[in-house]
């Protein structure tokens, strides 16, 4: 069994460019508290999606009501539906006012965005919650090597054309690599 560092993570990393964030989130733990039990799951696959250039962000035409909080300061999160029934979990990075996200797309114990929230019990209660302050959700530090972590590029994003389809922002640790298909087509901001 792997040591958990319960050590939250700071707004100072959450501020980080998102690329930057996105690469060092698999292996982190995601922690969520319902009434008295802590419950930790170890993050293995995520997106990147950075700024208004970047075709595959919901940021591309700017600022809108759905995406005001991708331009607030890094560490928030961004909840949002697609298809009518899948909730997504985004994290917020970077300094305020450069809408960047990062789409949670798996942990060690479910693969998959909407399945992920689905399972946990994420949905647009959790929009713009902090993860630095909140009681109920919130990421914990964990180490591990950037050896461990393989690129890709995402998925689902065939609207945005070639050159952002093909940019490696896909991060996933190798560990679970096997369990990937790449073919769940949910996007992120």
């Amino acid at each position: 069994m792997t040591a958990v560092s319960n050590h939250r993570l700071t707004r100072s990393y959450f501020l980080q460019d998102v690329l930057q964030v996105a690469r060092s989130l698999p292996g982190k733990y995601l922690v969520m508290q319902n009434s008295d039990q802590v419950h930790r799951y170890m993050i293995t696959d995520v997106e990147a999606y950075r700024g208004e250039e970047d075709q595959a962000s919901h940021a591309r035409r700017g600022m809108t009501p759905r995406t005001r909080i991708m331009y607030q300061q890094g560490g928030l999160l961004y909840i949002y539906l697609i298809y009518g029934m899948h909730w997504m979990l985004n994290v917020v990075a970077g300094p305020p006012g450069e809408p960047q996200a990062i789409l949670i797309r798996g942990l060690r114990s479910v693969n998959g965005p909407g399945r992920l929230t689905r399972q946990l019990g994420i949905d647009n209660t959790y929009n713009e919650e902090d993860l630095i302050f909140s009681s109920r959700i919130w990421l914990e530090d964990h180490q591990v090597s950037q050896s461990k972590i393989i690129t890709r590029p995402r998925v689902g994003i065939d609207y945005a054309g070639k050159e952002w389809r093909e940019k490696p922002w896909r991060f996933i640790l190798q560990d679970d690599q096997s369990k990937r298909t790449g073919s769940e087509g949910l996007t992120a901001g």
